[in-house]
């Protein structure tokens, strides 16, 4: 596992924020195909009436395409060192070290770059300012 410096990691963040953007995104994309398939799912359950067999193989392959997509973009951000820790909100960690301690740096979409940081076992409730300690 590598380790960051505070520095390092908001260097990394350069390439990991589009990244995370994306991610983000294609959860919305993912949970509205999901939605969609389940609306189709329970219609022909109920009667089944009126929907050809092609709309309901295509909104499954939609939900695999974007799955896939998906997951190949949170590959990415591991790639760069990075933990993904919420697909919603676009939360991930960078590890580091602290006192000998493996730590981790926080950063959320929509911060300007990573200001904080939190104990493995505290998680995102747990974050504290930049330096560490």
């Amino acid at each position: 596992m590598r380790h960051f410096t505070p520095d390092e990691a908001n260097t990394e963040l350069a390439e990991v924020r589009p990244l995370v953007e994306r991610m983000v995104e294609q959860r919305r994309e993912h949970l509205a195909a999901l939605t969609r398939q389940e609306e189709l799912e329970g219609h022909i359950r109920g009667n089944g009436g009126g929907i050809p067999p092609a709309e309901l193989a295509e909104t499954e392959a939609e939900v695999e395409r974007v799955a896939r997509e998906l997951a190949k973009t949170i590959d990415e951000i591991v790639s760069h060192g990075a933990e993904v820790k919420d697909l919603d909100e676009g939360l991930i960690d960078f590890p580091a070290l602290s006192h000998g301690e493996t730590v981790l740096l926080c950063w959320k979409l929509g911060e300007d770059e990573i200001r904080y940081w939190h104990r493995i076992e505290d998680g995102f409730a747990g974050r504290q300012e930049l330096p560490l300690e």
